[in-house]
């Protein structure tokens, strides 16, 4: 074959193969165009309220495999619409009511809910400030501040995590929102940390089924001036007056005038009568003329408590017929006659002696008995391990009232909701709780992480130290 007839023969053959190309290209031109036809007509209108509209016809009259590509493509443009768009439509009154790129942030998928523990202290893992703390979601420690130098944003570039939560300004109440304290106060940093564990542990929609009471303890041991730290066990009854009182002056309160929830849940009561006694190693006839002096006579004031303190009596220093101590058992009722008004008992002081006694004028919600086991001197602490014999339900204290009082007060009877008890020595022992589920009727015992049923019987045989009533419906 010659070279012309060559030339000819590829001449040809190319030309055929672009035809074809302009042909395919013609085919997939159209295919384009057609499916750019709604996205045209809803650029002139409302565009997500239009594709809504078309879509479902589309659906219908494409074949499957098509649905999902047109329906990945509409999101994706409306991800992409700008603000001048935005603006444009407002203008026009076609503005939708919410944002809808909100729906599909990029970064709501790199949450790890696994890392995420909001009962730390909420202070910046660098700087350790208190001040704008957030914490990142993704691997969930806590920064500070989110400007171009704060070390949230500094962590969020270097390890490209971008969900943050501001630790400071999420919407909670209490009751002490209007309460005012003075610049500069560090206790009422008690009162958000216990009121945050609170809603913790009762929020029904709670993040984790544990809440660590963390927050609260470091706020403990800065308010109290590290008396009460964490790695110190401390006396249960020492807390607890400290605690009641700090929160009742963090809120506001005052001994007399101003009440606070603390002093209406816990706050009773009482008279107290007392009498001064002459030296005992004067002549007794001194003795008898002191008595009729004004100094030596019996004075009477009322006075207001946050717990009754049940006195034990002397423990005995004798052992059995097995050489082991015996240790005794005393009823309730006969340690709470120190309130009945007529028990007398003999208190001393570096100089003087007094004779007291207590008359219950006022009882509360809820009221907390102190048996005193431990006694402190210059030496050493010692432990008083008698048993205290208490009834579960129905501790009638009317008789302990006022007769004035007794016609007018109502609920005089009480059911105990937790017993707190002390074991074993007193600088090396551990406490244990026994708390009354209200829905079932079931004890429960808790020790460190330790959760298990015990029956109310073996409640009474413990070494109670702390009880808690409240009274009956």
């Amino acid at each position: 074959m010659s070279g012309r007839s060559k030339r000819e023969s590829r001449g040809s053959t190319r030309g055929k193969r672009e035809s074809e190309s302009r042909g395919s290209s013609g085919r997939v031109k159209r295919e384009r165009d057609r499916e750019r036809e709604p996205e045209a007509a809803s650029s002139r209108g409302s565009p997500v309220r239009v594709k809504r509209e078309v879509e479902p016809a589309s659906a219908r009259e494409a074949p499957a495999s098509v649905v999902p590509f047109v329906r990945v493509k509409r999101e994706r443009e409306v991800d992409e619409d700008s603000e001048p768009e935005r603006e444009v439509r407002a203008k026009n009154g076609r503005v939708d009511s919410e944002d809808r790129r909100s729906r599909h942030c990029p970064y709501l998928d790199t949450i790890n809910r696994s890392v995420l523990d909001f009962d730390f202290e909420k202070l910046c893992s660098i700087s350790l400030s208190h001040i704008n703390a957030y914490a990142c979601l993704v691997c969930g420690k806590y920064f500070q501040g989110r400007g171009l130098k704060s070390h949230a944003y500094i962590h969020s570039v270097q390890f490209s995590h971008h969900v943050f939560l501001n630790l400071h300004t999420l919407k909670f109440y209490y009751n002490y929102k209007n309460i005012k304290r003075p610049p500069g106060d560090i206790m009422f940093l008690l009162v958000q940390r216990f009121g945050e564990l609170m809603r913790k542990l009762w929020n029904p929609r709670n993040f984790k089924a544990h809440v660590s009471p963390h927050e609260m303890l470091q706020a403990v041991v800065l308010c109290s001036k590290k008396t009460f730290q964490i790695t110190k066990q401390g006396d249960g009854v020492d807390f607890l007056s400290w605690f009641l009182n700090a929160l009742h002056s963090a809120l506001g309160g005052t001994k007399k005038k101003k009440k606070t929830i603390v002093t209406d849940v816990f706050q009773g009561s009482m008279r107290i009568f007392t009498k001064k006694l002459p030296h005992p190693d004067l002549p007794a006839e001194e003795k008898e003329q002191l008595l009729h002096n004004d100094e030596y006579q019996e004075t009477m004031v009322e006075s207001t408590f946050m717990y009754l303190t049940l006195d034990l009596p002397t423990a005995p220093l004798y052992k059995d017929e097995k050489e082991q101590l015996i240790i005794p058992q005393v009823p309730l009722f006969n340690i709470l006659a120190k309130f009945n008004g007529i028990t007398e008992k003999e208190y001393k002081t570096y100089k003087e002696n007094f004779l007291k006694r207590f008359q219950l004028t006022k009882l509360p919600p809820y009221l907390i008995f102190c048996i005193k086991r431990f006694t402190k001197n210059n030496f050493f602490v010692e432990k008083n391990p008698t048993i205290v014999n208490f009834p579960i339900t129905n501790v009638d204290l009317r008789e302990y009232l006022s007769e004035e009082v007794q016609a007018v007060h109502k609920n005089t009877t009480y059911d105990l909701i937790a017993n707190i008890v002390h074991d074993g020595k007193p600088s090396e022992g551990s406490y244990r709780i026994h708390v009354l589920h209200h829905g079932t009727g079931k004890w429960y015992e808790l020790q460190d992480l330790q959760v298990t049923d015990i029956l109310p019987q073996m409640i009474t045989l413990s070494e109670a130290y702390i009880q808690v009533g409240w009274p009956q419906a």
